[in-house]
């Protein structure tokens, strides 16, 4: 399969949006060591004191950033994979993926940094434009056979 080359374009950005997914998960653990705001008690002892199990709003707003990545980057990498299948135009199918990454990227570069609104929003339903997209086409061409 990797000799497709949609296939190969929706690896390489699969590949950057799982690590993507893997930074942000490494942010959200430096800031909790950072903000001394620990989820367990046993880490909070490791830190300092059962007084670190608590929450924090930035270490929170790093948790979800990571949580809406998972919400949403994982159900592309399904999409993509079966729309990869369907034998798209690869400057289309191109489109659609980097689409997508850009999107997520600034979607969580949004998060992190608190921008304003709805600099978020408006790349969350960018990067949903694509994913809609593939939904329909990945319909058409099963259609048949349902």
């Amino acid at each position: 399969m990797l000799g497709s080359p949609v296939f190969s374009c929706f690896v390489f950005y699969s590949t950057l949006l799982v690590l993507k997914m893997y930074i942000i998960a490494i942010i959200t653990g430096q800031v909790r060591l950072r903000k001394k705001a620990f989820t367990n008690v046993e880490d909070a002892m490791r830190h300092g004191g059962e007084q670190f199990c608590r929450e924090d709003p930035y270490v929170e707003r790093c948790r979800r950033a990571h949580l809406n990545d998972l919400e949403n980057i994982l159900p592309f990498l399904f999409l993509g994979a079966i729309y990869s299948l369907t034998e798209p135009s690869l400057a289309i199918a191109r489109g659609h993926f980097l689409i997508f990454f850009l999107g997520r990227v600034v979607h969580s570069v949004a998060y992190l940094f608190a921008l304003k609104a709805p600099t978020r929003s408006l790349a969350y339903t960018v990067a949903q434009v694509p994913c809609v997209s593939m939904v329909v086409q990945i319909l058409i061409a099963v259609a048949s056979f349902a």
